[in-house]
């Protein structure tokens, strides 16, 4: 991925960041609550929790908020998004803050939960995500479980047309057409990379992971993972 180009509009997004993802991703706070809750943990477990590319800390705060006990590892190649997770979770005391890029991260820790919301789709081939989702799994306690929410590709072009122009119909609730087509897709095509869906899921199983699954799914838009055993 180009790091830099990544990481400059991140940095300048990031106060807007919380409106803007409203406005880009449909039904993003379902998407959360979903990756949230499937945890599989009790509530006052005391889990380590690590959030790959954690943006403004929403997805941390959300973990926090069902497993007060837990320890989050909040990591992002953005200052600024840094700079906001923090003041959004400074009630919380159990926070790591780590500015990097998370392909960089060392997992010098073994954690109950990976977790990571659009971020993900930033690693530039098959072979960076598959060796990444090995690295995941290596990090793993045994009943640990990462989950993803991301961008994914469909499986033919035919549904990936439709997924496309369903994000472009969302979008033009809010925003113009020129911003949409000259600044979010043009962006999409020079910065994402995101893979098929079905593939994703075939390389979580051949890695070791147990139990893969679809939790949530909107057109282009999923949540998935699975369980270390």
């Amino acid at each position: 991925m180009n790091k830099e180009s990544v990481r400059s509009h991140f940095e300048a997004e990031a106060r807007e960041f919380d409106r803007i993802i409203l406005t880009l991703i449909p039904h993003y706070a379902t998407m959360v609550r979903v990756l949230v809750e499937a945890i599989p943990f009790e509530k006052p477990a005391p889990l380590r929790a690590v959030d790959l590319g954690c943006g403004t800390g929403t997805v941390a705060a959300k973990v926090l908020e069902n497993f007060p006990n837990a320890h989050v590892t909040c990591v992002d190649l953005a200052e600024n998004m840094i700079a906001i997770a923090q003041a959004k979770l400074k009630r919380y005391p159990r926070v790591d803050y780590v500015v990097a890029d998370f392909c960089s991260f060392s997992f010098d820790a073994r954690y109950d939960a990976v977790i990571s919301s659009l971020a993900l789709h930033h690693l530039a081939t098959n072979e960076d995500k598959r060796n990444f989702y090995w690295r995941i799994y290596e990090s793993l306690n045994t009943g640990g479980v990462f989950y993803n929410a991301d961008v994914v590709l469909a499986s033919n072009d035919f549904l990936q047309d439709l997924y496309m122009n369903e994000w472009r119909r969302f979008m033009r609730r809010s925003i113009s057409t020129d911003e949409i087509e000259g600044k979010w897709v043009a962006k999409y095509y020079q910065e994402d990379h995101p893979a098929k869906l079905t593939d994703q899921l075939s390389w979580l199983e051949k890695i070791g992971f147990a139990d893969v699954d679809v939790l949530w799914k909107y057109y282009n838009f999923a949540v998935y993972g699975g369980v270390r055993r």
